[in-house]
């Protein structure tokens, strides 16, 4: 198919008032998608954040193998990072020994000194040393067990930190091909949604959720996964070692746990509506910014320049309350979780210290033991923080989730007829369409297009025009009855095989980044020689203002089709004619295919126009009366209807709708002019 721009209705903006009256329900401004044009912000859903969390888990659970990879070596890393404070512990037991031991008389047991202590009546000191069993009296610091200890400590981290930074890289390799394979399924869900889809969304709203919301998916993922498992992972096993250290002071450590569980609910329970709301405001504003760039002409000469900005503010002060209140809601977890985990660290020193002087544990243990109450409040803390990206990230992609879920259009037929050489008859046989139940539009609409005709179609605004046109291309379905080319259903075929045969020029150009030549060529279905891509410039009068190009055909063009020199509206629309002449379709829709050329250029247009229908079946949707007069058929449509079909003469001799048309284009001023 050979198409000039994504909008298939551009050539008639507000065609169909039926569809308008629906998609302008919204306060939003005209986006010229489809028929209508008028797109609102749909309204958003109530956070589901179990469902969209469980979904996500689902989308994780195809790197399941290298998830239990990164938890294995999370595993390790995570004991090397647990173990370490008790091993430095015991280093800190080998120096402690050693100082008390200097202290005290050689030549006698450890025990025979905690005798002579009880006998001085120091039973706090006595019980302390009795709880070290490795002093030697009189024997100071052994430095050979002291370094083996501290390479113990230094092996342990190490190999900690390996584990950890293998567990980082895996995590991050889910994590991309996860994002990867969810932009892969957006982009295919894109390709599948109806027009009607698109009729009523902001474009800026769509591409919010393509690019913001999925980015922001990526980055909320990847710090859960990468400190979730780690935080976990710590939190069981510093539970552990402190539970084999004294369970007595574990219990203290352990109080913290249902403060801090009833800290987090209630926090989040606040914060996760207003992250729903901050990203819905993210995509309002890319829809207003996305607007106000895509108008810019037209908002600068209506002057509404103040007012686009005074919008601008506004929704950008919603979004901004919005992500505050988010931010600062969740933003109070971890101080909220610091002077939780302080309150116990005070018990834990208080209590070791009284547990030290009674021999019931040494220096070291408790020494490792605060280490552990820090490692444990801090993981915990992690994880309590992590709710805010936890909810950022099950709110954007509950977003996503949401065009993913989105009604698609109807799959083609499993075993599909098709064309072969496309002779071109196209007949409407009582086709029935609207684009509301309870709005009808076509009711009962019948014709016939023979190959090789010229089918002029003519009518009012909201007459239906553009409706023929989407669903010749199968952009809509009909309700009823049935369109045929050479007598085959188009709901039998695929909808690529029928768009394959069509060629189709709209009154709004669409280039992409690109050379002229790529752009030209662009509706082939082949390598195309120069040869052929020159000798369809020529017939649409192209080759001239090529030339004139500093580096002719392989100047480079912008998406908006300028590349700072002057290619006017009239020279991009011939470009796309000329795509399309150079497609060779069997049939053609020209949709005011020559609104935006001058008069010379429109003759010269006109011509190529005659050459390129030639043998063709062609729709064309027309304004100007005067494009069409050799049209042999010419479809007059009021609502729906077609009203009345003939020739040229043959309507003006009626002197029915056609003539009336025909009448006020052409017609003298009627009234004198003073």
């Amino acid at each position: 198919m050979t198409t000039e721009a994504h909008d298939p209705t551009a050539g008639e903006k507000a065609d169909d008032s039926e569809l308008k009256a629906q998609t302008t329900a919204a306060p939003r401004r005209p986006q010229g998608h489809g028929p209508g044009g008028g797109m609102g912000m749909p309204a958003e859903k109530p956070a589901d954040l179990g469902g969209t969390l469980r979904r996500m888990v689902g989308e994780l659970r195809v790197e399941r193998t290298r998830i239990l990879v990164a938890v294995s070596l999370g595993i390790l890393g995570t004991a090397g990072m647990v173990v370490g404070p008790k091993l430095l512990g015991n280093a800190t037991n080998v120096i402690f020994d050693g100082v008390v031991g200097k202290l005290l008389p050689a030549g006698q047991t450890r025990e025979q000194a905690v005798a002579a202590l009880r006998t001085q009546g120091q039973d706090t000191l006595a019980d302390t040393l009795a709880g070290m069993p490795h002093v030697v009296p009189g024997q100071g610091v052994d430095f050979e067990r002291l370094a083996l200890s501290l390479g113990v400590v230094f092996a342990v981290y190490v190999a900690g930190f390996l584990f950890t930074w293998l567990q980082g890289r895996i995590t991050t390799t889910v994590v991309q091909q996860t994002i990867y394979r969810l932009r892969e399924q957006v982009e295919t869900k894109l390709a599948r949604l109806p027009l009607r889809y698109f009729d009523r969304q902001a474009r800026g709203e769509v591409l919010s959720r393509v690019t913001n919301d999925i980015d922001n998916i990526s980055q909320s993922v990847q710090q859960i996964l990468s400190q979730l498992i780690t935080s976990v992972l710590t939190v069981i096993g510093v539970l552990g070692m402190m539970l084999w250290i004294s369970w007595q002071l574990a219990l203290v450590a352990l109080v913290t746990i249902p403060a801090s569980a009833i800290v987090v609910s209630q926090i989040a329970k606040r914060s996760q509506p207003q992250f729903v709301e901050q990203w819905k405001r993210t995509g309002t504003v890319n829809a207003h910014v996305e607007e106000m760039y895509t108008g810019h002409d037209l908002v600068t000469v209506f002057g509404h320049q103040e007012r686009a900005v005074a919008t601008f503010r506004e929704e950008n002060e919603q979004l901004y309350r919005a992500s505050f209140k988010a931010q600062f809601i969740t933003g109070t977890i971890q101080p909220v979780m610091g002077w939780v985990a302080n309150i116990g660290y005070v018990a834990i020193a208080v209590l070791g210290a009284v547990r030290i002087t009674s021999g019931a544990m040494t220096l070291g243990d408790v020494q490792a033991f605060v280490q552990y109450s820090r490692q444990f409040s801090q993981p915990i803390t992690q994880i309590a923080s992590l709710m805010n990206m936890v909810q950022s990230g099950a709110a954007s992609a509950e977003r996503v989730f949401d065009l993913l879920d989105a009604e698609e259009e109807s799959t083609d037929p499993v075993a599909p007829a098709h064309l072969g050489e496309v002779a071109g008859r196209v007949a409407f046989e009582h086709v029935k369409f609207s684009y509301s139940p309870d709005k009808p539009l076509i009711e009962d609409l019948s014709f016939v297009a023979e190959p090789g005709q010229t089918v002029a179609i003519v009518g009012p605004t909201g007459a239906g025009k553009t409706t023929l046109v989407n669903l010749i291309m199968r952009f809509y379905d009909v309700d009823d009855g049935r369109i045929t080319i050479d007598g085959v259903d188009t709901r039998d075929l695929t909808r690529a095989e029928v768009r394959s045969k069509i060629g189709m020029v709209l009154q709004d150009t669409w280039l992409f980044g690109g050379t002229v030549a790529e752009n030209i060529s662009y509706g082939a279905h082949e390598e195309v020689s120069t040869d052929r891509l020159l000798q369809a410039a020529e017939a649409t009068h192209v080759d001239p203002f090529v030339r004139t190009l500093p580096d002719g055909y392989d100047t480079m063009l912008d998406d908006e089709g300028t590349n700072g020199t002057a290619v006017s509206a009239g020279e991009k629309q011939l470009l796309t004619i000329a795509r399309a002449f150079l497609a060779d379709p069997p049939i053609l829709i020209l949709d005011e295919a020559t609104s935006s050329v001058d008069t010379r250029t429109e003759v010269l247009v006109q011509k190529a126009m005659n050459a390129l229908r030639a043998g063709r079946t062609s729709f064309v949707i027309a304004h100007r009366l005067s494009t069409i007069r050799d049209a042999d058929i010419i479809l007059v449509m009021e609502h729906g209807d077609i009203v009345e079909q003939g020739s040229h003469a043959e309507l003006l001799e009626a002197g029915g709708a056609y003539a009336r048309l025909y009448q006020s284009q052409f017609a003298a001023a009627a009234a004198p002019v003073d």
